[in-house]
């Protein structure tokens, strides 16, 4: 791969690493307490699995994009590559569609399951939810862009060889 290709999914890479890290850090350190007759309630991204496997999710894309910068692009790995990619952007994908539906529900409640909402009562904690989710879409969008680009590249050298 020539410099010239190797310089935009460098960074494109970075521009991923960067949104998937602020999406974890946001995530993991979501927490607000709220009152309510005398009685303490704490949340924090630990109560919900879907924040747990959002966390997650984010922290393995942040992992595998480590990796990948520092990989030689010379390789001869360019189909696996290519899968690694599309496995995290379906991975983002489903981690911020879950945690979309949970938010949503935390934001309006449900009335026909009698779930009130609580961002009234931890305001800082569905702030911080929010901003995570804006950072975790950023790094699907730019992972998504890897991807094509990759498999622009990927298939333009499949061309050159037949």
């Amino acid at each position: 791969m020539t410099l010239a290709k190797r310089i935009p999914i460098f960074l494109l890479r970075l521009l991923a690493l960067g949104a998937a890290v602020t999406a974890t850090v946001i995530t993991v350190t979501s927490k607000d307490t709220a009152q309510f007759l005398n009685m303490k309630f704490e949340a924090k991204y630990t109560n919900s699995p879907t924040f747990k496997y959002f966390a997650l999710i984010n922290a393995i894309a942040s992992g595998y994009t480590l990796i990948m910068l520092f990989f030689p692009s010379k390789s001869s790995c360019g189909h696996l590559i290519l899968v690694f990619d599309l496995i995290m952007v379906l991975l983002l994908d489903s981690s911020i569609s879950a945690c979309l539906a949970i938010g949503q529900v935390g934001k309006k409640g449900n009335s026909h399951a009698g779930w009130l909402p609580i961002c009234g009562q931890v305001p800082k904690f569905c702030d911080h939810v929010t901003g995570a989710l804006i950072a975790g879409f950023l790094a699907a969008i730019i992972y998504f862009l890897i991807f094509l680009y990759s498999l622009h590249n990927f298939l333009n050298l499949f061309n050159l060889k037949s």
